[in-house]
């Protein structure tokens, strides 16, 4: 956990994981050591029972630059299997999130371009701070998206709105941003950090088990027929009704008093 050189690892005494891209001075943008470094945090939180909720925001004052430009770009030749990477290097963020079966929340604090817009929009939750403005931005400097970005952009804002982004390259604000359904909610930049405390904190006193067959549940809807996701839909809430984390909300609900989920 000390280890990172580009990542600053916090957890809360409720089970919140906060990873905190640290790279400031370069506004937390892409290096092949942050690259590395981000995939096999998630895929620790994701592996941690003491953790329950994720939330992964920037250093300074941005959230990611994206890739940074100013360091040679030199793909991983060295053996068969890095040359044929399918995913190189982002696209290791997007499978760590996708696969972490825990809420992962981007807490955007500032410009998030490129990689680091691929990686807000892998989240399942977004807060921006007002000020911060997101941006595709590959068209700018020739390049095609990656990270994700043609697949989560058009299924959260439609076909017409991501290409508009996408072949632009245009930044959007906060406000544009909430309106099409990028970003969950918007909060002063001063208030984000409590904001998203606030929400994770929250989530992190829900069931686990049945926060992971959720997400599994819809992360797996989208390449499901409906009878295939009403099958997964029985098989989960089954699975849920064996926790003893069911019958403690059911005597919570009996006794008025908040649940204290176990995860069991």
């Amino acid at each position: 956990m000390s280890d990172y050189q580009h990542l600053l690892i916090e957890t809360s005494a409720d089970g919140v994981r906060t990873i905190t891209l640290n790279r400031p001075d370069k506004l937390n943008a892409v290096n092949r050591v942050l690259a590395n470094e981000l995939p096999n945090a998630v895929d620790h939180a994701a592996a941690s029972d003491d953790v329950r909720v994720v939330v992964i925001t920037g250093a300074g004052r941005g959230f990611c630059a994206g890739l940074d430009l100013s360091e040679p770009v030199k793909l991983d030749t060295s053996t068969l299997v890095a040359r044929l990477d399918p995913e190189l290097w982002v696209g290791k963020w997007v499978k760590a999130i996708a696969h972490c079966e825990k809420p992962v929340i981007a807490a955007v604090n500032g410009p998030a371009a490129g990689a680091g817009f691929g990686l807000a929009l892998a989240c399942d939750i977004r807060v921006i701070a007002a000020s911060a403005k997101i941006s595709a931005g590959y068209v700018r400097r020739g390049l095609s998206p990656d990270a994700g970005v043609s697949y989560w952009l058009p299924r959260l804002v439609g076909h017409t709105r991501a290409m508009d982004i996408v072949m632009t390259g245009r930044d959007v604000d906060s406000d544009e941003a909430f309106r099409i359904g990028i970003a969950t909610s918007v909060v002063a930049d001063d208030a984000l950090a409590a904001t998203v405390g606030v929400l994770a904190s929250r989530m992190a006193a829900g069931p686990p088990v049945a926060m992971a067959l959720s997400k599994r549940l819809m992360m797996e809807s989208s390449t499901a027929t409906m009878e295939q996701q009403l099958r997964k839909e029985v098989v989960s809430i089954k699975t849920c009704f064996a926790t003893a984390d069911v019958q403690e909300a059911i005597a919570a609900f009996m006794g008025k008093r908040a649940p204290k989920f176990t995860g069991r």
